[in-house]
């Protein structure tokens, strides 16, 4: 495979985008996703037959779109969205991942579960109230959680008279305010979700207005940073000899999690610190057979990689270019999002969870907790608790080759397990830190 084909392929990988949506009550984030999927052709028939039939049975002249996206029972009925639903849909020029999320205080775990892995984070706000306190949270948690694109959907343009000058006001408030958190790249675009207006089409009503519609935006933004990103090999399975026609052969699979890989490059095993050169690669790849050898791979593929040296590698470890390298510690200072209803305490003992490793560790201390209501740091809080965020310093019982989120966000991130029935706690961004500018993260 020569470089141009590499590049080629390459850019393969950039046509799924991941995002997520959030926004407060009755903002018609809901209703936005229901457009997007409805006018994009993403909806089959019989979904839409059952929204018109539940929208005719509420007395609704038209289908209510919202209804496409709240899945739970307790959705529908208090018309608020509660847990992370995922849906999945194409166009022409992309595919898609939607993680549709709560933007209610109590339910901050949820969000920054969809929001984790997104590449971008459609922020709702109703022109008629503009930016309250709700929407600075969601960006200060899309902050937070590093999402490179944050695009702001004013929404319900059609009630305030298509005003420009409401737009404008709004865009330019927000903006400054991403800016101030460290938010790279804000796309603003008036919106009517209920109307249809630059959701899928370009709307008749705002000819002021000459930027891109949403779904415009989400087909051209650029997405593949993890292309750049040093590689990041974590174990999934080792695969041992199980025959006299394989007894040679011995593989290393799990799924690429940053950067790219090449055969002849020299690399290191963490936690042993032991190196060795990449032998061969084998992948999937459709119509090439079962098991293809190739030169190169690169993030998200899942491969097996094969060692020119006999080293002693197991499910857990992680494998990376010996020229870029990550530190390995037992002292980890991050921060976290608590996502258990029971709480956590300093001296608690808990597992640690990074990519396929699973080491024990202590949280020695819990510096401090962000007020989500004014964005303020409260020192030495006690304790965790659900849909906290706040700073933690643990102290695991083996070294981690952990990357600084803001460098990885794969290879940057861990959980928090209770080791006594396997609960998930906490979610934790490694090295990330709260910075204190006019009251903000």
């Amino acid at each position: 495979m020569d470089d141009v084909d590499d590049v080629d392929e390459m850019d393969d990988t950039t046509t799924t985008l991941r995002f997520a949506t959030a926004g407060s009550v009755d903002d018609g984030k809901s209703t936005l996703v229901g457009r997007l999927l409805h006018d994009s052709k993403s909806v089959l028939a019989d979904q839409l037959e059952a929204v018109e039939a539940a929208s005719a049975r509420r007395g609704r002249d038209a289908p209510d779109l919202a209804l496409l996206t709240d899945g739970l029972r307790a959705e529908r009925e208090q018309g608020i969205t509660i847990d992370v639903a995922y849906r999945y849909f194409a166009t022409a020029r992309r595919r898609f991942i939607l993680a549709d999320t709560p933007g209610h205080v109590q339910y901050t775990r949820n969000m920054v579960t969809g929001a984790s892995t997104a590449d971008l984070a459609v922020v709702l706000v109703d022109a008629r109230n503009g930016v309250i306190e709700q929407t600075r949270r969601h960006a200060a948690v899309a902050a937070l959680l590093r999402v490179p694109h944050v695009v702001l959907a004013v929404n319900k343009m059609d009630l305030a008279g298509y005003e420009e000058g409401v737009f404008a006001e709004i865009a330019e408030e927000f903006t400054a305010y991403a800016c101030a958190l460290g938010i790279p790249e804000i796309t603003a675009i008036p919106v009517s979700a209920l109307a249809g207006d630059n959701v899928v089409e370009p709307s008749a009503h705002m000819d002021w207005y000459g930027g891109p519609t949403v779904l415009e935006h989400l087909e051209t933004v650029p997405v593949g940073d993890a292309l750049t990103a040093p590689a990041r090999f974590p174990v999934q399975y080792v695969i041992r000899p199980q025959t006299s026609e394989h007894r040679d052969y011995r593989g290393y699979a799990g799924q690429i999690a940053s950067g790219v890989l090449r055969v002849g490059e020299a690399v290191t095993v963490f936690p042993s610190g032991r190196t060795s050169v990449i032998e061969a690669i084998d992948a999937l790849r459709p119509g090439l057979g079962p098991l293809t050898a190739v030169d190169t791979a690169w993030a998200p593929q899942s491969v097996t990689l094969r060692l020119r040296d006999e080293v002693d590698v197991s499910r857990g470890d992680l494998i990376a270019p010996a020229a870029a390298a990550p530190a390995t510690t037992q002292d980890v200072t991050a921060t976290v999002c608590h996502v258990a209803d029971r709480p956590l305490k300093p001296g608690q003992r808990v597992l640690l969870k990074h990519t396929t490793r699973t080491v024990k560790a202590i949280v020695r201390e819990i510096p401090s907790r962000l007020a989500l209501d004014d964005l303020s740091q409260h020192p030495d809080p006690g304790k965790l608790s659900a849909n906290d965020i706040g700073r933690v310093v643990l102290r695991t019982g083996e070294p981690l080759a952990l990357d600084a989120y803001a460098d990885s966000r794969a290879t940057g991130s861990f959980l928090l397990i209770d080791p006594s029935d396997g609960t998930t706690l906490t979610a934790g961004m490694a090295g990330e830190a709260f910075t204190e500018t006019e009251g903000t993260v």
